[in-house]
């Protein structure tokens, strides 16, 4: 059985995310004793012996709708954001004052994967509503990747989601004094939890919902966490897949 919580899973966030599974698991009253850290996400994701993990919204409804049930959508809370969405931050080197159709044009993207809402879909659906495309791109591998690409000035901007540099942020000031947000990409549905596609969802739900509900304060500081949200299939799949890069 399989039980996994890596997406926003950073090594100063790692403890909380352990204890907020091991309320999960008291809720539910099974599962592993441990997060899976090391198992393939795509493998876990489409496992028949997965029990929870979170994915994004572009995997999901680009290649695991109708692999899997969803659960629910963590809501982090975020800033002018309806519950259970959210946006990536489009970010720069501090003192760079190239608005984006500049650094579009003259500059390079990092993005994280191409299968990725924030790191490639939202951007890329920013760059687009003003007519152009990201032709100069660096592919990273991972948000925390892409920020250190454009610190290293390997690229010039990128698109990272919102609750990844807030932790990210939160954990490395010096190294965030070096960024700055310059933009907000359009809300769309968070990462939501999935479960395996012939287990029951429900009590997944309420055991998660429970869990947020008995977090201390510490670590919903940590991680977040506000609650957990329906947002239903036809929301997720109602987003545009867009071209890969």
């Amino acid at each position: 059985m399989i039980a996994s919580l890596r997406m926003y899973d950073m090594p100063h966030t790692n403890a909380a995310h352990d204890r907020l599974w091991t309320a999960i698991r008291a809720e539910v009253g099974y599962g592993p004793d441990e997060l899976d850290r090391t198992t393939d996400m795509w493998a876990g994701w489409q496992s028949p012996d997965l029990l929870i993990s979170q994915t994004c919204g572009l995997p999901y409804r680009a290649r695991l709708f109708g692999q899997v049930t969803l659960v629910g959508t963590p809501d982090y809370g975020l800033r002018d954001c309806p519950p259970g969405y959210y946006y990536s931050y489009m970010v720069r080197r501090r003192g760079d004052r190239r608005n984006l159709r500049e650094l579009t044009r003259t500059g390079r993207l990092a993005y994280n994967d191409p299968l990725s809402q924030s790191g490639w879909a939202a951007p890329f659906a920013q760059i687009a509503s003003i007519g152009q495309t990201p032709e100069n791109r660096l592919e990273t591998g991972g948000h925390v990747a892409s920020i250190q690409a454009v610190l290293d000035d390997r690229a010039d901007y990128a698109g990272i989601d919102a609750v990844t540099y807030l932790m990210w942020s939160a954990a490395h000031p010096d190294a965030a004094a070096g960024l700055e947000t310059f933009m907000r990409t359009t809300p769309t549905p968070g990462l939501p939890l999935i479960t395996a596609l012939n287990r029951d969802p429900k009590p997944i739900a309420r055991a998660v919902t429970r869990a947020i509900k008995a977090m201390s304060e510490a670590d919903r500081a940590i991680l977040y966490l506000k609650g957990l949200i329906d947002i239903s299939e036809a929301t997720y799949r109602a987003q545009p897949i867009p071209p890969m890069p």
